[in-house]
Parts: structure tokens; C-alpha cells; sequence
């Protein structure tokens, strides 16, 4: 039987999403994209959901996007491989990453679109765009600046700065750092699940219109995602990514 792309759970009025291809590291194909839309669309229609965890199966938290799927992506199947971060920045619920191991390139998007960042041991957060020669999509651009401010988010976009699990507890990507990340996540989603819902909504949305007055945070994101997808899409299409993705399929 083939695996189902996101696995959806709900316990205690907590919604854990879990991306679940752990043998190619949970890449993000247009199928785990659309999945993972739907998984928080469910969470967000269901009453009895107050907040959402969102880990990656096995090792890894998200390695990027799927190589082959990256390699085809027109404007249009960049939205769609950039779908199911969206939906996890929009979201309405307050949502936690519990990133257990590597987020890289489209996986550190989908870390970075939660609320909140927990860490684990071996977690990596890494945003590779530059070093694979295509320009950073998603809105990575907004969301790096938004989580560590304009000096680091530049040494990670523009000289390939990574963070392991301490050094982003350090400079604010991540939270804290726990050995079990999604059961740490889960302790700290105990908060809203114990509010009022209607309470924890507002909340959320009160943030979103007060984070940068005269606009709302989701609408930041927006912009920064389109104003990327263009030159993003350029560089995709471009002989030189072209040749760097042929070495890396024959690794």
C-alpha cells in the first residue's frame, strides 16, 4: 500500500500533522503539498482542533522540494509546491513546528510559517537556496527576516549561514531545544487547548493585524512570495540549475 503523503491526528484538541515520506527524507512533492493543505484546512473546520503541531516522519523535519518536481516547476507548480507551507501560515489555529531534524530549502519554509519553532538535538535549519543556484521562493525572504532579523537572515540567504538546533534557539529561529521536539510541542499546545477557542482565534488574528500596523502579517507574506516567484522561476529555468540538478540526481 502506498504511504499516505501526511498522516492527521488529533488528541486532545491538538491537530498533529506529520509529512510522511521518511525514505526520501519528506520531500515536498505537489501530492504532500495539496495533502498538507487539507490537513490544515480539517484542523481549522474542526471545533474540537485549538492549535496544531506539524514534525516530519523518520529522521527528518522536510528536505526541500522534491528534486524532480523542482526541476519541471513553472510559476504555477512553484504555487503548488509552495502550497502547503501557505496553508500553514495562514492558518488560523496557532501552530508549532516541532522540527526534528533537517529543514531545508521549502522545509525550513514550512518550520518557518508555524508560530512557533521547537528544536530537537539533531534538528538543522538550512536554507540552501543560494548553494543549489536558484534564488529563495515561498517567501523566505519575509519569513528569515521576520524570525532573526535583517543581519542574519542575510548571512543565511546570501552566504549560506545554517543553524543547528542551539544556534537557532540563539538567535530566535527556534524556541528551545528538547529532546522529544513534538512532545515538547504538545506540552506547550496545552495552552490553547485548555482556552476558549473563540479566545485563542482572536488572539491570533489580533497579533496579525498588530505586527505591523496598517496590514496584516499574511499579506506581508503574500507579497514577499510573489515578488520572489519570478526571478525564482528564472533561475529554475536556467542552463546553470539545469546542470547542478543532473549532478545531483546521479549522486
Amino acid at each position: 500500500m502506498p504511504r499516505e503523503p501526511v498522516l492527521f491526528d488529533v488528541t486532545d484538541r491538538v491537530a498533529l500533522i506529520t509529512v510522511n515520506d521518511p525514505d526520501r527524507r519528506n520531500a515536498v512533492t505537489g501530492a504532500m503539498s495539496a495533502a498538507l493543505r487539507a490537513a490544515v484546512r480539517s484542523a481549522e473546520s474542526d471545533p474540537g482542533v485549538h492549535a496544531v503541531v506539524i514534525t516530519g516522519a523518520g529522521r527528518a523535519f522536510c528536505a526541500g522540494a522534491d528534486l524532480s518536481a523542482l526541476g519541471v516547476a513553472t510559476e504555477d507548480g512553484l504555487l503548488a509546491l509552495y502550497d502547503g507551507f501557505m496553508a500553514v501560515a495562514e492558518c488560523a489555529l496557532p501552530t508549532i513546528a516541532a522540527v526534528n531534524g533537517a529543514a531545508v530549502g521549502a522545509g525550513l519554509n514550512l518550520a518557518l510559517a508555524a508560530d512557533v519553532r521547537i528544536a530537537g538535538p539533531a534538528a538543522l535549519f538550512d536554507p540552501r537556496f543560494q548553494q543549489l543556484g536558484i534564488h529563495p521562493g515561498g517567501g523566505a525572504t519575509w519569513m528569515l527576516h521576520r524570525a532573526v532579523g535583517p543581519q542574519v537572515a542575510r548571512a543565511a540567504l546570501l552566504f549560506g549561514m545554517r543553524f543547528d538546533a542551539d544556534a537557532a534557539v540563539r538567535h530566535g529561529l527556534a524556541l528551545q531545544v528538547a529532546d522529544d521536539p513534538v512532545a515538547a510541542a504538545l506540552t506547550l499546545a496545552a495552552g490553547p487547548a485548555a482556552a476558549p477557542r473563540e479566545v485563542v482565534l482572536a488572539t491570533k488574528a489580533t497579533m496579525r493585524l498588530t505586527a505591523s500596523p496598517g496590514t496584516v502579517d499574511t499579506e506581508q507574506h503574500e507579497f514577499a512570495k510573489r515578488t520572489e516567484l519570478t526571478p525564482q522561476a528564472a533561475t529554475i529555468e536556467s542552463p546553470e540549475f539545469a546542470a547542478r540538478l543532473a549532478a545531483a540526481q546521479r549522486r
